[in-house]
């Protein structure tokens, strides 16, 4: 008897990434997670300039971060934008996938609840960026780094691309508990 033949890498790539768009409910959760990945990578590159706006008047956020956006820009040019924005993308993408891992792990037991959240840490841990280094007083090793920060920008989408197509569609990903 033949073993029924494995789905390639690339189409479990392309079914996580449509996932979101499958519903409405989907589509505003991996917006609304994408413009918050994208507003946290960009005040956190440049940390000092983000708090005194922000502790001075909270409601000047867009100008903070389009002031810092043009400031990025400034520094990487479209690759450096183009970059930030695919990682939050890829971002949005991958919580809309665990928010639907976890219901699913949520309704199996505490037992696959806990196999799935160490995922969902790593998932987290990769798509932290280059805004880190920034948050962390390490702005100067941004400048430090080849290319302005791209390759390690490089590095997080496809640590998060490799994620998403392991995971595939979360719908059709099964979650067995621990023997």
């Amino acid at each position: 008897m033949t073993e029924p033949r494995r789905r390639g890498w690339l189409a479990d790539l392309r079914d996580g990434l449509a996932y979101p768009l499958t519903s409405n409910r989907r589509l505003l959760l991996a917006a609304v997670a994408t413009v918050v990945t994208y507003s946290v990578l960009v005040l956190s590159a440049f940390p000092q300039f983000a708090v005194q706006i922000l502790t001075r008047d909270p409601a000047q956020f867009g100008y903070a971060v389009t002031a810092l956006s043009r400031q990025l820009y400034l520094g990487t040019g479209w690759l450096g934008v183009a970059l930030v924005a695919a990682y939050a993308l890829l971002t949005g993408v991958a919580v809309t996938n665990a928010v639907t891992l976890l219901r699913r792990a949520r309704r199996g037991g505490a037992s696959t609840l806990a196999g799935v959240v160490p995922g969902l840490l790593a998932a987290g841990c990769a798509s932290c960026g280059a805004g880190v280094l920034g948050t962390l007083g390490l702005l100067g090793a941004m400048a430090a780094l080849p290319f302005e920060g791209n390759l390690l920008r490089v590095g997080g989408i496809l640590l998060l691309a490799y994620f998403l197509g392991r995971t595939g569609d979360p719908r059709t990903c099964s979650i067995e508990p621990s023997r």
